[in-house]
């Protein structure tokens, strides 16, 4: 089937980014780049090829499903509240204890509130707390146990804990003021940061991005309790349309009738290095027997560091990359993932891991050093690049996934793009970091031929001179206050 990619006419519409996943010192402001449909009937992408309609499970007459691999501990939860008793919980909520939330913490409302940390219903109470942090799973009452590498929980400060008092449930406010959820059955219970930060991350240095930006600011307490969200969360930015629950990637993965979903998590532009592993993937599964594997390119929505890319940047440069046919998109979904990254290397990679088979994908790539990140004040890798893959090999909770570790892919000079490292011919490589593909993209230079497809390129020098326009800017605006 050919692929035609429309590009509809936008006429001054603009979207407001949150300033989480962006530098919000530099970027405070509507963005330049306005996101195109990926797809070519709508948003969402219900593109099947009619050819894919008679394909049949070999073990049984019926329609292959996607559900191939059940959610973690049970039924996906889906905490909002139905739309027939908003008004009466809203009411009921209005006379309740207030807690203000940041945007991170509206984030993993979000998180929770879809699924993606099924069975999770709320924030963590202690019990939960301590199991994910020294444990990294949960033991459910039947005995059986799922990963959660990742502590879920909401701080708060004395002066909250003295107003909620008593009080047994709570109602949270978003950053803009709106009611949005109610927290039922409290618990509060003592955050210890450096305990926290130790066992998360392995290190208490300085520079952590997720600890300055969130745990050292927070409050000294954390509160537990089952979540009732009021309405969907939306972030009205025009990428809502890709934010696509568990429940809802697991129908599109059905009406593509896929019988293997692979998942590619990533935070940074798509370069040919990860389309190598994600078409060599799909070759793989192929070569396995399935018939239609199925790709989830699923981008990282929620925090991201300061000179990260951000998210609106990203999928505009992923568009380019289905639209130069980098990746296919018959066979590729690409959604936003609405989680924070904590870049905590193999403990991080897990929920990651975690939360795409709760999505319905029963495969994971995982390449080198998923989730790392520099040691904040030496020059090295925080984490040993090869542990992760490891760890997601024996992480507990998650042996029903099938984890695809592949070698590092490089740019092959001789040959002129990117492959799969070759140790006995190491000169002929070159590594293109992420910072160094910055350096490219803010002086204009372009990267060796065959690196990232054109159009994305573009995408990417067209936003480091926007921001070196912005720069100037304000450094004139200094020079004449």
């Amino acid at each position: 089937m050919a692929l035609t990619i429309i590009k509809p006419h936008i006429t001054n519409t603009h979207y407001i980014v949150n300033k989480f996943q962006q530098n919000s010192t530099r970027r405070n402001q509507n963005t330049r780049i306005q996101t195109k449909p990926i797809y070519h009937f709508n948003q969402l992408i219900h593109f099947i090829n009619p050819s894919m309609s008679s394909i049949k499970n070999s073990s049984s007459s019926s329609l292959i499903k996607s559900s191939l691999i059940d959610p973690d501990g049970g039924p996906l939860v889906d905490l909002v509240v139905p739309e027939n008793e908003r008004a009466l919980k809203k009411v009921e909520a209005e006379s309740m204890p207030k807690v203000k939330l940041s945007k991170i913490d509206l984030e993993w409302v979000h998180v929770i509130s879809e699924g993606w940390a099924n069975p999770l219903k709320g924030f963590m109470r202690e019990d939960e707390y301590l199991q994910s942090l020294h444990f990294n799973f949960l033991r459910l009452n039947d005995g059986n146990i799922v990963n959660m590498s990742l502590p879920i929980v909401l701080a708060i400060d004395d002066k909250d804990k003295e107003t909620i008092g008593l009080s047994s449930d709570v109602g949270l406010i978003a950053p803009d003021g709106n009611l949005i959820a109610i927290l039922r059955s409290v618990q509060i219970y003592k955050h210890n940061k450096e305990e926290r930060i130790a066992r998360t991350w392995g290190t208490t240095s300085p520079g952590l991005p997720y600890v300055e930006e969130v745990i050292t600011p927070a409050g000294n307490w954390l509160i537990g309790g089952d979540l009732e969200v009021l309405e969907p969360i939306k972030y009205n930015d025009g990428l809502d349309q890709y934010r696509l629950s568990p429940r809802e990637l697991r129908k599109e993965f059905d009406k593509r009738q896929a019988d293997a979903v692979f998942a590619f998590q990533l935070r940074n532009p798509v370069h040919n290095g990860h389309a190598l592993l994600m078409n060599d993937t799909r070759r793989r599964l192929l070569e396995m027997g399935y018939k239609n594997p199925i790709l989830l390119l699923h981008p990282l929505g929620g925090f991201v560091k300061a000179d990260d890319v951000p998210l609106d940047v990203r999928m505009e440069q992923h568009s380019k990359v289905l639209e130069d046919g980098v990746l296919d998109p018959e066979t590729t979904i690409v959604a936003i993932f609405p989680s924070p990254m904590h870049y905590a290397g193999p403990t991080e990679v897990q929920w990651h891991a975690k939360a795409r088979l709760n999505a319905g994908a029963n495969f994971y790539i995982v390449g080198r050093d998923p989730a790392g990140m520099s040691h904040p004040t030496e020059k090295r890798d925080l984490y040993d690049p090869d542990h992760g893959k490891k760890v997601l090999s024996m992480a507990p909770g998650l042996e029903k996934l099938n984890i695809l570790p592949f070698r590092v892919a490089a740019y092959d000079k001789p040959a002129k793009k990117m492959a799969f490292f070759d140790p006995s011919r190491a000169q002929d490589f070159l590594f293109i970091s992420g910072t160094k593909m910055r350096a490219y993209a803010k002086s204009g230079e372009d990267p060796p031929d065959g690196f990232m497809c054109p159009g994305g390129w573009k995408v990417l020098v067209e936003y480091y001179k926007s921001l070196q326009a912005e720069e100037s800017d304000q450094k004139s605006t200094v020079r004449s206050a």
